[in-house]
């Protein structure tokens, strides 16, 4: 109880630093409070920068502090820096015996073993398994540390954007109509808004494999891999074509592999379940329900019910008895979010977290789901200890890929790929997770079947992550670096598109952008060389052979 009031306390003390006058100057803004955006914000405030986090939500942290708990770290050897020294806090948290509640921490570690690439490292005293809560304590403690002033629920007005000079953003406008001063911005939220509203160029979906000279890219039905959805009747009502298919299933919209759309791989809640009855709130049936939804899954349990529930949805343990559910994947729903308004976007999430819920509450409640799947289910609820504010849900929705800036160097699939890979050059972090694109659509094929269409999955060796994939061109904004929203093709960014990557750059970018300000130059123009030993010095692992 001790430590949850100091939680709080930390909270209160970190919201009354926040921005009040209604123009603010700073030197660097960091716009999106994600890990990418903490990070930054934190290797900033340690430069001796005055420098501003604003946040859309009353939250830090993102994804890591949003149900993402079980980390894809393959390599944690790769991982250096504030990111190492953020999951080495957590290591430390977790070394006490009074963090652990309902069992016991060698048992754990057993339990999640395969699931989460062992979850910890003794030697390098780092863990990338924890509970949300307790990582954006972490993170408002770095911040805190670093002398970071915070602007909660604040968000760039749409309308109005930003103010620009001669290529350069001026001040950030918010819904508040406070205007935001900075030399140098960084832009490290999922959705992009400021890169957009500063006239960069950027792309949403999927570019045709020519585009860049791919061989993943675009519209994609894979026959040898993953669900095979082909017995399945794809209509409302069972071999009637004229009752229409079922909800977010697409008619064929191509015959061609590799061709350019606007679609994203499928969004979803990590959401955080556990089995402690004390802790437990048993999830209950969405108002907005649609069975519908679920009928594509209930066909596929009624030709397959000895299914196991880990089939349908991954339940990773997380400490103390808590899960990072993944899967709960809503194909379809989430093609026009980067692109839209926050009113829009509120309604996609809405449907998001209405699916999400629903998903659980039809596995455990609907009769054709087999009974030991609904007996399983039944152990189940969402953590009375997390996410206080918003019924025990996670605040932020998975955006897995939204807007993507074409900055002054694209990293395209050779970058990342293990076969005739291609090395980008100047680079400031390294990637090293699988090519991991979720299932981008459900459509009905050439042969009128059913078929899970976009999911790519191949392994990959570590590659390097070049600097000019967070800059925009130079004629078209100059103090302005991109985290999250970074300049890749669909195909590279399934495999950058990872928390401790997103960190990574966060901390890099803060470094560049200290640099521009001290060199009185723009981004682009910041000495690589420099930067690169800096870096290094600040044990940033930037080359495959560290």
């Amino acid at each position: 109880m001790k430590k949850y009031l100091l939680y709080l306390f930390t909270i209160l003390v970190v919201h009354t630093a926040t921005a009040t006058s209604p123009q603010e100057k700073y030197d660097i803004c960091v716009y999106g409070e994600s890990a990418s955006g903490v990070i930054a914000a934190v290797q900033a405030g340690r430069l001796g920068k005055k420098v501003i986090l604003i946040s859309k939500t009353a939250h830090v942290g993102g994804l890591a502090t949003s149900g993402l708990t079980a980390t894809d770290m393959n390599r944690n050897d790769k991982v250096g820096g504030i990111t190492r020294e953020f999951y080495q806090r957590i290591f430390q948290y977790y070394q006490q015996p009074e963090s652990w509640k309902n069992q016991e921490r060698d048992a754990f570690f057993i339990k999640s073993l395969k699931r989460t690439y062992k979850g910890k490292n003794d030697e390098r005293e780092m863990q990338w398994v924890y509970e949300s809560h307790i990582a954006e304590k972490i993170m408002l403690d770095m911040l805190r540390e670093a002398g970071v002033e915070l602007l909660f629920n604040e968000r760039i007005d749409l309308k109005k954007g930003v103010k620009m000079k001669k290529k350069q953003i001026n001040s950030l406008l918010l819904e508040s109509d406070k205007q935001i001063q900075a030399k140098v911005f960084i832009d490290a939220s999922y959705e992009g808004d400021l890169l957009a509203q500063s006239g960069v160029s950027y792309t949403v979906g999927r570019e045709n494999n020519t585009a860049y000279n791919e061989t993943l890219n675009g519209y994609r039905i894979n026959y040898s891999q993953g669900t095979d959805l082909s017995a399945i009747d794809p209509y409302i009502k069972k071999g009637d074509k004229s009752s229409g298919l079922l909800p977010l299933v697409d008619a064929q919209p191509t015959s061609e592999n590799g061709q350019a759309d606007k679609k994203v791989q499928a969004y979803c809640y990590r959401v955080t379940l556990t089995d402690d009855p004390n802790n437990r709130v048993k999830v209950q049936k969405p108002a907005n329900y649609n069975a519908l939804w679920y009928e594509i899954l209930a066909r596929q349990l009624e030709l397959n019910p000895q299914t196991e529930l880990q089939k349908i949805i991954t339940l990773t343990p997380m400490p103390n008895r808590k899960t990072d559910t993944n899967h709960l994947d809503f194909f379809g729903a989430s093609y026009d979010y980067a692109e839209a308004n926050y009113e829009e976007r509120a309604k996609i999430e809405q449907a998001h977290r209405d699916y999400a819920l629903g998903m659980l509450w039809f596995l455990e409640h609907d009769e054709r789901v087999p009974a030991h799947i609904r007996k399983e289910m039944s152990d189940w609820g969402l953590a009375k200890d997390e996410f206080n504010e918003s019924g025990h849900f996670p605040y932020q929705i998975y955006v897995r890929e939204a807007r993507r800036m074409i900055g002054t160097y694209v990293m395209h699939e050779k970058n990342v790929s293990k076969e005739n890979r291609k090395n980008a050059e100047h680079p400031i972090g390294l990637g090293s997770y699988a090519l991991d694109c979720h299932y981008v659509s459900r459509v009905v094929d050439k042969d009128g079947k059913l078929r899970n269409e976009g999911t790519i999955f191949q392994p990959v060796t570590p590659y390097p992550i070049s600097y000019y994939a967070i800059t925009p061109k130079q004629e078209e904004c100059t103090n302005l670096l991109v985290t999250v929203c970074m300049s890749a093709s669909h195909v590279a960014y399934s495999s950058i598109r990872m928390e401790p990557v997103y960190m990574i750059l966060g901390q890099s970018a803060a470094v560049a952008a200290s640099m521009a300000i001290d060199g009185s130059t723009t981004v682009q123009k910041v000495s690589y060389e420099k930067l690169a030993d800096q870096l290094i010095k600040d044990q940033q692992i930037i080359h495959l052979s560290n």
